[in-house]
This record gives structure tokens, C-alpha cells and sequence, in this order.
């Protein structure tokens, strides 16, 4: 399948399952994917509430091996990959020198050698090709496995009733930004306690000839607890509300880690990494902006590329923005000036014509009972 420019569209190893279950399918970075099975809103409160299955294989899959791995990771991220223990992860970025956001990645330390890189479908070619730059000169090679990985996710707060039963991995020793190697469904894998909803679950890597096997399986399982197919529609509510960012939306390359009020993910110890100086001169000295949540206060929502007003004057526009399913609030993310974003700070964004009044609140929004 082509799109109108004849750039190939790649198809996940569900594509046929999708069809069956009647999912819209739309292009999404490079690959067709379901955006919805049936209610956004109702895929969105089942995996608060009970579970829901996400076919995430258009992600990108990037294996570092060798023994300057470590080292190789530390200089080309802004994270400290080497201080991982083996089975642990840790979320991360790839900046340009400028300090500019390449990707946001999770990155996984498999052995002590040996680490998996997943980013981001529409950015997993810039991120292979500057990471494969970034290694000259270290003991490490780089195997892009991005077309040839399955990946299936499990989240809500019923995802380890439901996965637990069909791998021989211990999902309770399983910590959160942990993994292990196993078998899934028979299939075997890793599972991953991490995912993009705010709520417990899996993420679950495997051949692509295997995939719909672990998806019929996983359905076929958890149907006593209400799992449903979710598409990107509910992945993108469920990251907001969790104030995940969404790379494209709240950062990339114009934006950085620290604007992006993200400075807990950085190795600042490190004695130097691609992008450090304008980092750690924005930590010294501040930032000009900084990303924050808000809530409208009109009756109104602020949606992604409207633009924001402080004291009347234009100074930015709305990274995200939605009525969410589950709180029932219209949240989002917005880029205001530093000395405007204490909790309480009141600003106006403009929607159809009018400003509407909208608050700074803390993030996340969401947070799941533990």
C-alpha cells in the first residue's frame, strides 16, 4: 500500500486482525495503524478500569552490543544508560548539539553488554542513522530490528491477571521499568513492565510471524476480565492525562530537555554527552519557557496548535489538549514563559475567535492508585 507520494506504508504483523475486528486504519509515522475498534472513549475507560491490547510493532527496535556499548550509549544520550542494572530500564532522549529533542526513547540493559533502544515509528530511521554516527569510534555495533519485532502491549490495572497465567515469566518480580526474557502464549520473547497510559501493564516483544498468535492468545485470555483492543485514539488520551509527552507535539527538535521540564531523565554527572552544554547552561541559569499542564476554567477545550495569550501578548501555542474520558476535564500542555508557570497562573487561549481562561495545574493529571 502507498500513500499519494508512493512512500511505502509499512503493515504490522496484525494488519489482517485489525481488519477483522473492523479498526479504522490510518498512516501514522510511516506505518497503517488502528486508530480505533469502536469508542475512543470507551477503549480509554476499559484500560483505566479493567484492560486493554495495543498492537505497538511500528516501533522502532535499535540493539547496541559490545563492549564499549555502555560508554557508546552514555555520550550519544542525555541519560546514564551504564548505570542500569541488567533487567532494568530507564526512559531517555537523543538531543542534537544544540541541545534540540532528536527522540524520546526507553532504553533497556538486556546484559552487560548488550542494550535495546526503542523509539519513536516516525523517528526510529533519524535515530538508527544517529546512533549508528554516534558509534564510531566505540566497541559497539548497532542491529536495527525495527521491521523484524512484534510488540504488543498489556495495560490497565487487570494486565497482570490477564498476562500472568500465559508466560513463565514472574510478572510479581517484575518491577516497574523492568524485563525479562520469556515466553508469552508459548512465543518466545521479552516482557517489559513499562507502557504509554499511566496504568500497570506489559509490553511484550515477539517475532513477527508469532505476533498474531500472542494477540489472538492475550484476547482470548483476558476476555473474562473485559479486556478490549484499544488504537491510538485511547493510547493518545491515556498518555495525557498521564502527562507523557508526545514527541511531534510537546517536544522536538525546537524544544529541549529542560524546557521540557524533563531534567530528572538527564545524567548531569556525566563528564560530557551530545547536547550537554546548552543542557546545563539552561539548568544553571533557567530556561525561557517551561512546558506545563493546565485545566480550562471557561467552558472550552484548548487543542494542539492554538495559540496561548499571557498578559495579552502571544507567547506560544497548546502542545496537547483534549477532554478527557476519565477525568472528565479539559486538560493540556502548553510552553509558557518561566516566570509565568507557578501552579495557580492564570492565561488565555484562543479558540474560534475568543480567548478562553485556563489555569496552570500540576502533572501528572492522573495518577493511578498503587
Amino acid at each position: 500500500m502507498t500513500d499519494a507520494l508512493d512512500t511505502p506504508i509499512h503493515l504490522t504483523p496484525l494488519a489482517d486482525a485489525h481488519s477483522e475486528l473492523g479498526a479504522r486504519l490510518i498512516e501514522f509515522g510511516g506505518w497503517l495503524m488502528p486508530v480505533q475498534y469502536g469508542s475512543i472513549i470507551e477503549e480509554h475507560r476499559t484500560v483505566r478500569e479493567r484492560v486493554g491490547l495495543f498492537d505497538l510493532s511500528h516501533m522502532g527496535e535499535l540493539y547496541v552490543e559490545g563492549a564499549d556499548a555502555g560508554p557508546a550509549l552514555a555520550s550519544a544520550l542525555v541519560s546514564d544508560p551504564p548505570r542500569l542494572a541488567v533487567g532494568r530500564a530507564h526512559y531517555s532522549m537523543i538531543c542534537t548539539p544544540d541541545g534540540g529533542i532528536i527522540d524520546d526513547l526507553i532504553v533497556y540493559r538486556l546484559a552487560e553488554t548488550r542494550f535495546l533502544v526503542v523509539a519513536n515509528a516516525g523517528n526510529a530511521a533519524i535515530v538508527s542513522d544517529s546512533l549508528a554516527e554516534r558509534l564510531r569510534g566505540f566497541k559497539a555495533i548497532l542491529d536495527d530490528r525495527s521491521l523484524a519485532t512484534g510488540l504488543l502491549a498489556v495495560q490497565g490495572p487487570r494486565a497482570a491477571e490477564v498476562l500472568g497465567p500465559m508466560t513463565d515469566v514472574d510478572l510479581g518480580a517484575l518491577r516497574y521499568y523492568a524485563a525479562a526474557e520469556g515466553a508469552v502464549a508459548g512465543v518466545p520473547g521479552l516482557v517489559a513492565r513499562t507502557g504509554y497510559t499511566g496504568e500497570d501493564g506489559f509490553e511484550v516483544f515477539a517475532p513477527p510471524s508469532s505476533a498474531e498468535r500472542v494477540w489472538d492468545a492475550i484476547l482470548q485470555a483476558g476476555a473474562s476480565a473485559g479486556v478490549v483492543p484499544a488504537g491510538l485514539g485511547a493510547r493518545d488520551t491515556l498518555r495525557l492525562e498521564a502527562a507523557m509527552r508526545l514527541y511531534g507535539n510537546d517536544m522536538d527538535e525546537t524544544t529541549t530537555v529542560v524546557e521540557a521540564d524533563l531534567n530528572w531523565i538527564v545524567g548531569w554527572k556525566k563528564e560530557s554527552f551530545i547536547g550537554a552544554d546548552v543542557l546545563k547552561r539552561q539548568k544553571a541559569e533557567g530556561a525561557p519557557r517551561k512546558l506545563v499542564g493546565f485545566e480550562m476554567l471557561d467552558r472550552a477545550i484548548g487543542r494542539h496548535g492554538y495559540d496561548v495569550y499571557v498578559d495579552g501578548r502571544k507567547a506560544g501555542v497548546v502542545t496537547s489538549g483534549t477532554q478527557t474520558p476519565f477525568l472528565k476535564k479539559a486538560i493540556g500542555m502548553a510552553y509558557l514563559p518561566a516566570d509565568r508557570t507557578s501552579p495557580g497562573t492564570e492565561f488565555e487561549i484562543e479558540i474560534r475567535g475568543r480567548r478562553m481562561k485556563a489555569v496552570v495545574v500540576p502533572m501528572p493529571f492522573y495518577k493511578r492508585q498503587k
